[in-house]
């Protein structure tokens, strides 16, 4: 092939790859992509729990402002799990509902317990942890305000203390004959932050939280341990008082005379 005629051709095959590269490369592009796969929620969290535990080692773990659910039957006791740290005030939310009703004979109590991280019962603040359903009613709600959790507390106080909580709910003074009737529950936990009011000068080394059981953590982590909000009133503190000491040192020099007191006659020598 002579030189003119390759580069005629060469020439012509750049100028058809100009005009439909362009064209033919967003085909490509979508024949290569893969589809996007479904994400577990819309903000990227994984999907709230559909199942509960049935003791201490196995419970749930739940995320707070998740709705977690189950299935079960009356006698069972369903165990989940939350993350509550220092400065957190809990509010422990559960609804039980019992589709069929004709198959009740009698009125049954429920109850839900919150217990620590040390597996110490605490109590509610405010609430109703404990409640009858009627044999013709189909649901009942539960809820608990817990205390404050404190950084650190005295072993004797049974103050609440950041790390994992167990949440259990269960029936009592329950029939003999409405015994493994099915029924459903769920469950939602709302963490609201106490503010500075709730510091402590002492931190525990660690938040309590048993390694053989899967709890998830708090989304920023657990608190360092060693900041707290009174370090910025210490820091105020201690700025007044320099402040204080320099007005108070300018007063005796003779620099900030009060007004209306007359300074030494001309001459005077003390």
């Amino acid at each position: 092939m002579r030189p003119a005629r390759l580069r005629l051709l060469t020439a012509s095959a750049v100028l058809a790859a100009a005009f439909l590269g362009p064209a033919a490369a967003p085909g490509t592009a979508l024949a290569d992509t893969p589809a996007p796969a479904a994400s577990a929620g819309s903000d990227g969290e994984p999907p709230a729990p559909t199942e509960a535990g049935t003791s201490f080692r196995t419970a749930t773990a739940v995320r707070p402002g998740q709705q977690a659910t189950a299935q079960a039957s009356t006698g069972d006791y369903l165990y989940w799990q939350f993350p509550a740290d220092t400065g957190d005030r809990a509010t422990v939310r559960a609804t039980v509902e019992l589709p069929d009703t004709s198959a009740r004979s009698a009125a049954a109590t429920w109850r839900i317990d919150v217990y620590d991280g040390l597996r110490r019962r605490q109590a509610c603040r405010y609430g109703s942890d404990r409640a009858t359903l009627a044999a013709a009613a189909t649901s009942v709600q539960l809820t608990c305000h817990l205390r404050t959790v404190r950084g650190w507390a005295e072993p004797w106080s049974n103050d609440p203390l950041p790390g994992a909580y167990y949440v259990r709910v269960t029936a009592v003074d329950l029939g003999a004959s409405d015994s493994g009737l099915p029924f459903r529950a769920a469950l939602d936990v709302s963490l609201d932050d106490a503010g500075s009011a709730a510091d402590t000068d002492g931190r525990l080394a660690a938040p309590l939280v048993q390694g053989s059981a899967a709890t998830v953590e708090p989304e920023d982590g657990w608190s360092s341990g060693w900041w707290s909000a009174r370090w910025l009133w210490t820091a105020a503190g201690a700025a007044l008082a320099a402040l204080a000491g320099i007005w108070g040192y300018t007063l005796t020099r003779g620099g900030g005379r009060p007004a209306g007191v007359p300074g030494p006659a001309p001459g005077h020598r003390p």
